[in-house]
């Protein structure tokens, strides 16, 4: 959603009805510009038009709670007990949709207050159709720049590779880097939006995706979606990442480390492996990536490899020419026993 038509949705989370004029008044743009924006969010079904012509009003289309909490001294319990309550959205949903809902929603309130250096922290939670939408946002500093900062990293680029690994922290003390991965791996559909990136998890399709955002935006937004009558067991997907308690195993998306569909540089393997001696068991998904060159798999399968024994690197998904590289990188000399075809 970009960042106009949000603002406009959001004048409908108090149950307001509004024409396009008033729209266009209260965000200050015009009203053909408002009535383009609203008849998109009616056919995407967030609001719903009542009457014709310059009459047409707007209302929200599906239940809404929304609020807005200082960050000052905010326990992050505090807004599930608030967001949870006998008159709520969530009050109803079964046990395991709770469960879920109450992990996300805590989890990324806690990052917004220790991460974010934002004065405020926003949380809207939305019934569509069969599905929920929880929503957490922030006018702070943006994920990927505070993350690019903290880590030394090149690009906000850098910075959302080294989200999607996990384990990912810039406040060890307080914080094990677990909680993005694990809210991406526990809902139908997790977004990020932030500065002029926007991360996509799609797990009803096992898939995920990067793309930019023009207009960039301030702070962070994470969105997600998931539908309470089939939602995940939290422990077995927890179970699937750890093992004797730990979180020891992550899935790579290699092709979200390069612009295109060839991999064939040193620097981009280093980028690659950056921080995956964290993890006993690294799953590195070639899905969607059709070369690699000599350097990228040596770098990857015979250096990095020989120099952390202990990680089980396990190459998946490749095409032919990809498989053939990977496996001479493998049966190089030095290669090791942490490999798995």
């Amino acid at each position: 959603m970009t960042p106009r038509k949000r603002q406009i949705d959001h004048l409908f989370d108090d149950g307001s009805t509004l024409q396009a004029g008033e729209v266009a008044r209260v965000i200050g743009v015009t009203r053909q510009t408002a009535h383009r924006h609203l008849r998109r969010l009616v056919l995407e079904g967030r609001l719903i038009s009542e009457g014709a012509g310059r009459s047409t009003r707007y209302r929200r289309a599906n239940p809404t709670q929304e609020r807005t909490y200082l960050t000052a001294g905010l326990e992050e319990d505090k807004v599930w007990t608030d967001m949870s309550g006998s008159d709520s959205i969530i009050a109803s949903l079964p046990t395991r949709s709770r469960s879920i809902l109450q992990y996300v929603l805590t989890e990324l309130v806690n990052n917004a207050i220790d991460h974010s250096d934002s004065s405020t922290v926003s949380v809207r939670i939305t019934q569509v159709d069969d599905a929920l939408e929880l929503e957490v946002s922030d006018e702070g500093v943006g994920i990927f720049e505070h993350l690019q900062e903290k880590l030394g990293l090149g690009s906000h680029l850098e910075a959302l590779q080294e989200l999607s690994k996990g384990k990912t922290t810039t406040m060890p003390s307080r914080h094990t880097g677990e909680g993005i991965f694990f809210t991406s791996k526990a809902v139908d559909r997790f977004e990020i939006e932030s500065g002029t990136l926007r991360w996509i998890v799609d797990n009803r399709v096992a898939d995920m995706a990067v793309g930019a955002l023009d207009p960039p935006i301030h702070g962070t937004v994470v969105r997600v979606e998931d539908d309470p009558s089939d939602a995940r067991d939290l422990a077995q997907v927890f179970a699937e990442y750890t093992q004797d308690y730990e979180f020891s195993k992550t899935r790579t998306v290699v092709r979200l480390f390069t612009i295109g569909v060839e991999f064939v540089s040193r620097s981009q393997a280093k980028r690659i492996v950056r921080g995956l001696e964290r993890f006993r068991e690294v799953v590195l998904d070639f899905a969607g990536v059709e070369l690699v060159g000599q350097g990228f798999a040596d770098e990857v399968f015979r250096v990095w490899a020989s120099h952390h024994p202990e990680v089980t690197l396990i190459p998946t998904d490749m095409c032919e020419p990809v498989a053939f590289m990977v496996e001479r990188a493998i049966r190089g000399k030095g290669a090791g026993s942490g490999l798995t075809l």
